[in-house]
């Protein structure tokens, strides 16, 4: 395994001359996670080690649309200047489905006097990640992020369903922890497995979720940076692996209407960079006061950060009572109700799991925005509400049930604004408040049949 930390242009230049290779992918993850870029000859790559694109790339929703108009443009001119993209030599992966030797490099995003373009998602986690470098800590998170397989189709009108298995048959019922089931789709996974290891990425133990054709791919703890570039290699690989097998695989956050929704669960846990040890823990292994501050903290902004964990229209619907999802911020150890849980663990290995993001949130804006919730909270000394000990369940909703109340909800948080960069919070608002406008653009199948006569 390749020490990336250190991970610089001479070795870049000496991992691509073993590998043969001929092509570069160069890659900048857009506020949805899509790897937008341009495809280099190597020559190129190594002559010119960057290149530009313009500036509105990173800030484009779902749909492909801009804002005509409104603070959008405050931020980005009209007039759409080049950013001056710089690869990070430690990001460099050997794309294994290529048929040529191809890398593939993420660049990060600077205006051409040097600075680091504020709304780009790369830009907005490491803006984070200083906050925490300046007090002296070094979070640490790990990401369990949950899938579909779903059969191919090209209808948009039709629902999904499950892929037919090694045996022939969709799954019909819940296989949850299925080894059976999981083995159903072993060639897809032995690929996904090879193309993973080719590609250095840390990936640690795969499971059945709940739902039919649901799975679940859990990765080892590591700097937010790094598990954020592994999350958005991984999404594009299984995309990449389940199309060879004649199947797509989706990171929809609520899919299929009678299944669970698909979760991004991030544990995380702080530790100091003098002592090297957990900050949630005391000498004597008892949590620490930092421990529940951090809690506090994602209770008090979560509510408010819901718009970058649930980003879509679709992700509010996997938010409910019935589909194994949290529906509030409470807290409790061992508990799956609640939507930020403190897993049983050893002192040194005490963390928090924030529960509430999506499958479908951008890894980089979430993983930023989970830290900056706990960071306030830190700072701010937050107390959290006693533990839940019970079923969750029972209690009330505290969280948004809709884009609209959830991009509401951020835009009236002016600390998050301090934290996550407010160019950031005006250009992605503004995105959703596009997509959020084109939703509802679309009348349902559910509004013609209940309403067209009855109404």
């Amino acid at each position: 395994m390749v020490v990336r930390e250190s991970f610089n242009f001479s070795d870049l230049e000496q991992w691509l001359n073993e590998r043969r290779v001929t092509e570069i992918e160069c890659l900048v993850p857009d506020l949805t996670g899509v790897a937008r870029g341009k495809i280099l000859p190597r020559e190129k790559f190594t002559e010119d080690r960057g290149m530009r694109l313009p500036e509105a790339i990173v800030a484009i929703g779902v749909t492909g649309e801009f804002p005509e108009e409104g603070p959008y443009y405050d931020v980005i001119t009209p007039t759409d200047r080049d950013m001056h993209l710089r690869p990070d030599p430690a990001t460099v992966r050997i794309v294994p489905w290529a048929v040529d030797p191809t890398a593939q490099v993420i660049h990060d995003c600077f205006d051409r006097h040097g600075q680091l373009v504020p709304y780009a998602p790369r830009s907005v986690l490491r803006r984070v990640c200083d906050l925490y470098a300046a007090e002296g800590w070094d979070p640490v998170v790990a990401p369990e992020l949950e899938f579909y397989l779903i059969e191919r189709s090209t209808d948009s009108n039709q629902p999904l369903r499950p892929p037919r298995g090694r045996s022939g048959r969709a799954e019909t019922s819940r296989q949850v922890y299925s080894i059976d089931a999981v083995n159903e789709f072993d060639p897809l996974f032995e690929d996904i497995y090879a193309y993973c290891e080719q590609m250095e990425l840390n990936v640690d133990t795969l499971i059945h979720e709940v739902g039919a054709g649901q799975m679940e791919i859990n990765f080892l703890h590591n700097h937010p940076m790094q598990l954020a570039d592994e999350v958005f290699f991984f999404k594009r690989t299984i995309r990449e692996a389940a199309l060879r097998h004649e199947m797509y695989a989706t990171f929809m956050a609520k899919p299929m209407a009678n299944e669970p929704g698909s979760a991004m669960h991030v544990h995380q846990s702080i530790v100091d960079r003098h002592t090297r040890r957990n900050i949630f823990s005391n000498d004597d292994g008892s949590p620490s006061k930092a421990f529940f501050w951090y809690i506090g903290g994602l209770q008090r902004y979560i509510p408010a950060a819901m718009a970058l964990f649930a980003p879509y229209v679709n992700s509010y619907r996997r938010l409910a009572r019935s589909t194994a999802a949290p529906i509030n911020i409470q807290w409790g150890t061992d508990n799956r109700t609640v939507g930020i849980r403190s897993p049983v663990a050893t002192p040194a290995a005490r963390r928090i799991e924030n529960r509430v993001i999506g499958a479908d949130a951008n890894p980089y804006v979430a993983l930023a925005a989970t830290l900056a919730c706990g960071y306030l909270g830190l700072k701010h000394r937050i107390e959290p509400t006693p533990e839940c000990k019970g079923d969750a369940y029972l209690g009330a909703y505290a969280l948004p049930r809709s884009l609209g109340e959830a991009l509401a909800a951020l835009k009236a948080e002016g600390e998050l604004h301090d934290v996550l960069g407010k160019d950031f919070i005006t250009v992605y608002t503004e995105i959703k408040e596009i997509e959020h406008e084109e939703f509802m653009k679309v009348i349902s199948p559910w509004e013609r049949e209940h309403l067209l006569l009855h109404v």
